[in-house]
């Protein structure tokens, strides 16, 4: 990253960030957020663990999907996905120069996501 400074005799024009770039960096924080609450969601949603203890001690454990919160979190995920899809969009359209974050954590994001709606599709739905 410093090579490239070295190489590049330009000076800097920008002033500040573009309004682009802010909404970008907002939708990422957003999607984020969605993220987080979505794994706490999740927690209450899943089906809980069937330990030994528990089967010896008596206690009863769900064994299925909760069908109000996994709808939730279907379409929080969602959300989240659309999110940081559009943060890469902006992204790739907005930051052109080589010296410019290229925010890898959002196609992170964007394959969790995707790959974790599939999950419940299949485990929760059919």
């Amino acid at each position: 990253m410093t090579d490239l400074m070295a190489k590049w005799q330009g000076t800097e024009r920008r002033k500040q960030k573009d309004s682009w770039v802010q909404l970008f960096q907002w939708l990422s924080l957003i999607g984020w957020s969605f993220f987080t609450l979505a794994l706490v969601m999740s927690f209450y949603a899943a089906p809980e663990k069937d330990f030994g203890l528990t089967r010896y001690r008596g206690v009863e454990t769900r064994d299925y999907w909760t069908s109000p919160l996994t709808d939730y979190l279907y379409y929080l995920l969602w959300l989240t996905a659309i999110f940081s899809f559009v943060s890469i969009v902006v992204s790739h359209f907005r930051t052109r120069r080589a010296t410019d974050n290229k925010y890898y954590n959002l196609s992170l994001l964007l394959v969790i996501c995707v790959t974790w709606v599939i999950y419940i599709a299949i485990n929760a739905y059919w």
